[in-house]
């Protein structure tokens, strides 16, 4: 048996760095250490920091004045920033310089009173962050249908969330030319989310099985996943190894893996030992 793992699985820079800075946090504080939400989406690395004394709050009123706040990797809006500052809480920020861009072009454009559409899920907390930057003038699309659904505007901007699929920006762009008179256009999708989504899909055409690894709350690994799945029929999410089963590699010659963005190298090479070793028993 073949086993092929797509381009760019694992984590991504945004993750890396997020990481880096919660570790670096840990070893030189002496405060509580917390972080505003999950740092990343997966539930193995949110227990090994855990473990290390790391928590997760989305509490003001959890915490108390000289405690630490690590910013999660995808943002948080202005009015909780505000908030922990006159908490004087000692804040890390590990917003993906990423999302740190989006947030910027987001607040510039609420400033300059356009109407914005962020193409993304709005329970995301990405989006949730952007919404709070927006000045109140952006509104969330999450297909093709609600934006069909949007009046004529004279001027809009359209932006996506980072992790949000090529295809389907690209479709709800098409609506909204077809219902604005002037639009601008920003593709905010990380370049390694798309080179993940271009290669899952590649992959998933070439093998008998794939297997996505990643959270099963995380935006961009749920993406793989939807995409792998138009391709090909015995596409798997699972969270870690303990997940597969010999019905997932059964009958097949190549099977092909994509890890998520926050999805951890050493939980990839479980995998493929794991689907090894299931071969083997079987």
């Amino acid at each position: 048996m073949k086993i092929i793992i797509a381009r760019n699985s694992g984590f991504c820079y945004g993750v890396k760095r997020a990481l880096h800075l919660t570790r670096e946090t840990a070893n030189k504080k002496k405060s509580r250490i917390f972080t505003w939400g999950e740092l990343i989406h997966n539930p193995q690395v949110i227990s090994d920091l855990d473990k290390r004394g790391i928590k997760v709050t989305t509490s003001i009123s959890q915490l108390r004045p000289g405690d630490t706040v690590i910013i999660r990797s995808h943002g948080i809006s202005p009015a909780i920033y505000r908030a922990l500052q006159k908490k004087k809480i000692d804040i890390v920020d590990a917003t993906c310089p990423k999302v740190k861009e989006i947030q910027q072009k987001v607040e510039k454009l609420g400033q300059a009173r356009m109407e914005i559409i962020i193409v993304g899920n709005r329970h995301h907390p990405e989006v949730q962050g952007l919404l709070g930057y927006s000045h109140r003038r952006a509104l969330v699309i999450e297909n093709e249908q609600q934006a069909r659904e949007l009046p004529v505007k004279k001027k809009r901007a359209v932006l996506a969330q980072s992790t949000q699929e090529a295809e389907l920006f690209g479709k709800i762009v098409a609506c909204l030319a077809e219902k604005t008179e002037e639009l601008s256009v920003y593709n905010t999708i990380c370049q390694s989310t798309r080179v993940r989504q271009e290669a899952t899909a590649r992959l998933a055409s070439q093998v008998d099985a794939l297997i996505i690894v990643g959270g099963k709350n995380s935006s961009n690994t749920n993406k793989l996943y939807e995409i792998s799945r138009r391709h090909q029929s015995r596409t798997y999410l699972i969270e870690s190894p303990a997940e597969l089963t010999p019905d997932m590699i059964r009958e097949t010659k190549i099977i092909g893996i994509s890890g998520g963005a926050s999805t951890p190298p050493e939980v990839i090479k479980k995998t493929v030992l794991a689907i090894n070793n299931g071969c083997q028993q079987n």
